[in-house]
């Protein structure tokens, strides 16, 4: 049977990652359990790029579907995708039933150049957002309803309708090539029809709530979830900046170098993580979105901290 969940004082999700082995899988099971009794409003799967791990993705999605009363959200890239092939990885997902997607172009390869060929078909997430509507309106042009007391009758109804997210930028994407490119491309995810956005990482309330404010400023009226990273030791630190290209925070950063031990390190990435999610939902966000790297406890412990689910006992946290 489903696990059936409360509803958080505060919306929130989370995203997990295929195991890179089937032999992860055991845990990560166990992990989505956790997650789910939580009572997220979804929990996304990433995606590899060029679908590397499209078999993984799916079978963790699936699982969620099944055994939990959590939509999964399952990520999507597009870079180096034709249009056949990026069409039948959104067929697959939607015939296992998955109605909940975050679209991404996803990373060129290292040493790429913009402009060529690796970009494949679809050159923006934007155009992802189109394709996996038209996919689904193609795959399903209608439902039909039966007619109570007429037998062998229907009517004609609307078909489910997917639900996309995007990524958004707070600190700009990485190869940004000007501050408001971020913001020109969420318009155009937007008009797009993204239904949401999740932002990348940021390590100050401010950088979320400016961002915000100036998508607002500029037509942006989808609702953007802010993306919290609970980062509990330097090293993991270090790796983000590497990835995001973002400025090194220093005094968070400095707090990890010191720590004495890695329970030290682990309850200041927690401490961090529960302020900037008590920071940005006082200052108007619809939600709270936590990345979890599999691991169901730091996580938690955020919203508890953060007295965004109350009704986690510590118990249920360390379980």
């Amino acid at each position: 049977m489903p696990i059936e969940t409360p509803a958080p004082a505060v919306p929130f999700s989370f995203e997990i990652y295929p195991p890179r082995h089937p032999e992860g899988m055991p845990a990560l099971r166990e992990t989505i359990g956790h997650l789910a009794a939580a009572g997220p409003q979804f929990i996304s799967v990433t995606f590899g790029a060029g679908g590397s791990t499209t078999d993984r993705s799916l079978e963790v999605l699936t699982h969620i579907l099944r055994t939990t009363s959590v939509p999964p959200l399952a990520h999507l890239t597009c870079v180096g995708s034709t249009y056949a092939d990026a069409t039948h990885v959104i067929r697959t997902f939607l015939d296992a039933g998955i109605t909940r997607f975050l679209a991404l172009r996803g990373d060129p390869p290292v040493g790429a150049i913009e402009g060529e060929p690796f970009l494949g078909d679809l050159e923006s997430a934007a155009q992802l957002v189109q394709l996996i509507d038209r996919v689904q309106a193609e795959r399903a042009a209608y439902a039909e309803r039966d007619i109570p007391g007429v037998p062998g009758a229907a009517s004609v109804v609307a078909p489910t309708k997917v639900e996309i997210s995007v990524a958004a930028f707070p600190n700009g994407h990485p190869r940004s090539r000007h501050r408001f490119e971020d913001i020109d491309a969420l318009l155009a995810k937007q008009a797009a029809g993204a239904r949401s956005a999740i932002t990348q990482l940021f390590f100050r309330a401010e950088e979320y709530l400016d961002f915000v404010g100036r998508a607002r400023a500029e037509g942006v009226t989808i609702p953007i979830l802010p993306g919290i990273m609970p980062l509990t030791s330097p090293s993991r630190l270090r790796r983000v900046l590497e990835l995001t290209g973002d400025p090194r925070p220093t005094e968070f950063a400095d707090a990890l170098e010191r720590a004495s031990d890695a329970a030290t390190a682990r309850r200041i990435g927690i401490a961090h993580a529960s302020s900037l999610a008590r920071d940005v939902v006082s200052g108007g966000a619809p939600g709270i979105h936590l990345y979890a790297f599999n691991n169901h406890e730091t996580v938690l412990a955020v919203l508890r901290d953060a007295d965004l689910a109350p009704h986690l006992t510590t118990q249920e946290i360390s379980a």
